[in-house]
């Protein structure tokens, strides 16, 4: 089996285009990182096909290239000629869409080849007063069809669902199956040569996944350094958002203020903190990500947030679990602006006198009971 699995080597090789290649907590988090991608990539190859669709864990129980906190991400393989049916209970999450494409990151070696976004979002779906609702997925609307429908692309090869949470405690996940409408045959066994091949390629993810995001958390620093905000608004999936990546970068007894005022039509906002490999940091048991609905906000209608290694004692602390360096993102979701936040790095110990004089002192008693409920909140939606 390691003939199969040789282009893992790939992914430990990206080590030269990490921050600090000769660093030997690098080489074992590179390590790491390509065995959460390859831990996914069974989902992605072996979990279903798009004759017998199912819904598979996509990030968020590996924490891999930079899964939005607030989001659980489900994934499906399917074929732009065929057509599906997906039903359920919509929930009361904040925001449930669905995006279909021809490819996925990790699943090309040129990126250039993933395209054909077909986006879809609760504004458009009609739903019961209950919740429940029907979508049918097709290359073209079904002729009589009145009810919700969404186009793929002809060449579409998966399907990507986001179930996105404000008030992790309080709402309710969807509850969605996903079926291909066309006859086929039982789910054949698989046979050698499929197994083999699907296995060759499982080894081949990680370094693709690692090589394409580097790039674009490399290209951050390179073109504003640490500590500034570069908002983007990428094509394809969540063309509404618009985000603000920067990377950070403080000492021991430093602080890092973050500051921007806010839209003010701003249906989601969030904030959260990644690893320099652009991983999303450990957010169920790190306060390592805000939201709008978890920010508190100034008197002055700004949000400030502040990164320590150690509590600061103040609302809105991004802990980065440890890490000296690494990638913040920001999301503005269909926001009527898009402000750009400012980075202050300040030391730790005159905190205050950077921050408005009305600004809260939080205790440790409820520090401890703010992560005590963001657990029990998180664990409690469907990662898995």
């Amino acid at each position: 089996v390691l003939e199969y699995l040789a282009d893992l080597e790939g992914a430990v090789a990206e080590l030269a285009n990490t921050w600090h290649p000769d660093d030997p907590q690098y080489r074992a988090d590179v390590y790491r990182q390509a065995m959460m991608s390859l831990s996914y990539s069974y989902f992605a190859y072996f979990h279903a096909t798009p004759e017998h669709p199912d819904w598979a864990p996509l990030w968020n129980p590996v924490y891999t290239l930079q899964p939005n906190p607030d989001d659980i991400y489900l994934y499906s393989p399917i074929r732009g000629d065929l057509s599906y049916r997906v039903s359920g209970n919509r929930g009361t999450v904040k925001i449930l869409s669905f995006t279909t494409q021809r490819y996925m990151s990790g699943m090309v070696d040129d990126i250039s080849q993933i395209g054909g976004h077909n986006e879809i979002d609760d504004q458009d779906i009609v739903f019961a007063r209950n919740g429940e609702f029907e979508l049918i997925f097709s290359a073209e609307r079904p002729a009589g069809h009145t009810g919700n429908w969404a186009p793929i692309h002809p060449q579409a090869t998966g399907m990507m669902v986001r179930l996105r949470s404000y008030d992790w405690e309080n709402e309710i996940d969807p509850a969605l199956s996903i079926e291909c409408l066309e006859p086929v045959p039982p789910k054949p066994r698989l046979t050698p040569e499929e197994i083999i091949e699907r296995i060759r390629e499982m080894a081949k993810f990680p370094a693709r996944k690692t090589r394409s995001y580097y790039r674009l958390q490399n290209g951050v620093k390179e073109r504003v350094g640490f500590n500034v905000f570069e908002p983007i608004r990428m094509k394809g999936a969540l063309a509404k958002q618009v985000y603000w990546p920067a990377c950070f970068q403080l000492d021991e007894g430093e602080a890092l203020i973050i500051e921007t005022g806010l839209p003010e039509h701003r249906p989601y906002w969030n904030i959260q903190l990644n690893d320099p490999y652009f991983n999303a940091l450990e957010y169920v048991y790190r306060l390592s990500s805000l939201n709008g609905h978890t920010a508190k906000i100034g008197s002055d209608g700004k949000f400030r947030a502040v990164i320590a290694l150690q509590d600061p004692g103040v609302p809105n602390w991004l802990d980065p679990a440890g890490y000296k360096e690494g990638g913040i993102y920001g999301r503005w979701y269909d926001c009527d602006t898009n402000p750009t936040p400012i980075i202050k790095r300040v030391p730790l110990t005159a905190l205050r006198q950077h921050l408005p004089a009305d600004t809260p002192v939080v205790t440790p008693e409820e520090r401890a009971e703010e992560l005590r409920r963001r657990v029990r909140a998180c664990q409690r939606r469907r990662r898995w």
